[in-house]
This record gives structure tokens, sequence and C-alpha cells, in this order.
């Protein structure tokens, strides 16, 4: 299953989730829960918006997961690598 980010409109987060690519997600309530995260102050019905995210491009399977969660300390890529963010 891929990873996506969504950011929440009424509070200004950013939570990055993993969901089957036929879902959607359209609360924080929705991505709060499949991020395993307590609401907050944020009403669960308050909207979020899918990003893009640029690191993504051109990175598929193991490489896609490093890019896709920097706070597990990627580093970068290595030789032979065909993302686009060190262009």
């Amino acid at each position: 299953m891929p990873y996506y980010e969504y950011r929440c409109t009424t509070n200004g987060r950013t939570l990055e989730v993993r969901h089957a690519m036929n879902e959607r997600l359209d609360t924080w309530g929705e991505v709060a829960a499949a991020a395993g995260i307590e609401l907050g102050d944020t009403p669960a019905d308050a909207p979020v918006e899918r990003l893009m995210s640029a690191a993504m491009v051109g990175a598929s399977g193991a490489h896609a997961r490093e890019h896709a969660s920097p706070a597990a300390g990627f580093q970068g890529c290595g030789p032979g690598c065909t993302c686009m963010h060190d262009a």
C-alpha cells in the first residue's frame, strides 16, 4: 500500500498515512485514525487535502518508503538513485 500526505485546512498539520489506492480520506478524523493519533482540539469533520509529494517522483518500493519517512533517518539517496530530488 502506498503512503500519502494529508494537510488539515483547519489546524495546518500535515500527516503521512498509508492506505489503499482506492481509499480516499476527506476529514481530519479519518486521517488521524489512519495515522493512529488523537484528534486533539480539531473537529473530526475538519476537511483535509491530499498533497502530492515531489520526493516520491521516480521512487518505488522500499526506496519510496525511505523518502516518505524523513523521521526514520533518511539521509539522501545513494548511487543509482533515479529520484528527482537531487536535480
